[in-house]
């Protein structure tokens, strides 16, 4: 290091900013997936059956993904840590409000268009783009960590949820989420969170690089696909295999996010049990998250997320062909590991591909195809439940669609289109 060069942190801040964003991935996922505990006692409430109160969850994921691409755009285009605040304040408020819910338009217009609006701004579709400015030679290990983070939430929030609501009831609990989300992660926010590493003078990583070629930072070089605009992304063919994948992952996550608990509730199981196995799946969300970044980091990424979706189809032939409480154990088991592996590795891949200019709208346009599919699978579910009084055919379909999806992951010609493979270094 020459005289003239600044002397580095003895920490890098880019941990900092990663240890914040777990966090805001902890309270802001947590309290989404908890949305499931309230299927039933909200139901029985208001006297809703199960198609009405899927169609508002829904069209909370839909609303999720439709806006994604927008708050992307405005990440890229203005300030990162602006976006991520103002979303925070409303999900934390539109959570609260929830406990003030009478009927079931309330609760499409605060959940299916407020609370997911602001998950947009405030959710692992922005988070990883800005963990993409500040790490470079462990992006995805560190994109592994935000979903970790985000798993957590499942695991803690989701049965204290379930708790809570046995010893209050469904109106205090909305009230107690929305509150650890203003009270805790709002602060924590405001004071931590920085846009990219250039706005404190910092280089991605902490510094350069080792001068190994995997260590080379993928700003200085350009890949082949690499875009300035994100509608450029769409005239190559891994924009089409990794949303197409994605759009199966949003299928097979958002039925089980709302229809996991209800399922085991079906099979004679309370709603602390069915509850305390999907936190179980949501603890090993945390291995299988950090488990997949290491190894992206490490391997071919194609056959990382590849084999991601082809697990997880197994697990849902193993929960269909053997229906009691030890299939969900084995379903939540097999699926803990390979839920959430599918995005930091398909974020980091879209990074890799495309560049960090529009990645986080193009990342938001994947995961409108993930939210899409989610939409059309949790209302489908809730329609055959009404229809069969069963969730097998909607669970089999799921299922079934994860092997062509685990193909298209397969045969994404990563060598010849990821930067990490390019040796070229980008022109001015």
């Amino acid at each position: 290091m020459t005289e003239s060069q600044p002397k580095s942190p003895r920490v890098y801040y880019g941990w900092y900013i990663l240890g914040t964003a777990m966090f805001i991935a902890f309270v802001t996922t947590g309290a989404r997936n908890g949305f499931g505990i309230f299927v039933i006692p909200m139901s029985e409430d208001f006297e809703w059956n199960r198609t009405t109160i899927s169609v508002v969850a829904a069209l909370g994921w839909l609303v999720n993904g439709i806006t994604q691409p927008f708050l992307g755009h405005f990440f890229d285009r203005f300030s990162a840590r602006r976006v991520i605040l103002i979303s925070l304040v409303v999900v934390g408020a539109s959570t609260a409000a929830l406990s003030l819910t009478f009927h079931v338009l309330f609760l499409a217009f605060l959940f299916g268009f407020v609370l997911s609006t602001g998950l947009s701004g405030a959710s692992t579709g922005t988070l990883q783009p800005l963990l993409a400015r500040w790490f470079t030679r462990r992006r995805t290990t560190t994109m592994g960590l935000i979903v970790a983070g985000s798993s957590v939430g499942g695991l803690i929030l989701v049965p204290f949820s379930a708790y809570l609501l046995e010893l209050t009831d469904w109106r205090m609990t909305w009230v107690a989420l929305g509150a650890i989300v203003l009270v805790l992660a709002t602060p924590l926010a405001f004071i931590l969170l920085r846009s990219s590493p250039e706005e404190m003078g910092l280089q991605p990583d902490g510094g350069a690089g080792s001068g190994a070629p995997g260590d080379v930072p993928a700003e200085r070089r350009r890949g082949l696909f690499e875009v300035d605009n994100w509608r450029d992304s769409f005239r190559s063919p891994p924009m089409w295999q990794l949303s197409a994948a994605y759009t199966v992952c949003g299928v097979t996550t958002g039925i089980i996010s709302i229809h996991f608990i209800p399922y085991g509730q079906d099979l004679g199981l309370s709603a602390t049990r069915a509850a305390t196995i999907f936190g179980f799946m949501m603890a090993l969300n945390v291995v299988g998250g950090i488990g997949a970044g290491l190894l992206a980091d490490r391997f071919a990424q194609k056959y990382v997320l590849g084999t991601v979706y082809f697990v997880r189809g197994i697990a849902y032939m193993l929960l269909l062909v053997f229906p009691g409480e030890l299939s969900l154990w084995v379903f939540a088991t097999l699926t803990g590991f390979s839920w959430i592996a599918s995005v930091p590795v398909t974020t980091s891949l879209t990074a890799n591909v495309y560049g960090l200019r529009s990645l986080a709208t193009i990342a938001g346009v994947s995961f409108l195809c993930h939210q899409v599919g989610a939409f059309a699978s949790i209302n489908f579910a809730g329609i055959l439940y009404d229809v069969t009084g069963s969730y097998t055919l909607p669970f089999a379909i799921a299922g079934a669609m994860l092997f062509p999806a685990a193909l298209a992951a397969f045969t994404i010609n990563e060598k010849k289109y990821s930067v990490r493979y390019q040796a070229a270094v980008a022109g001015a």
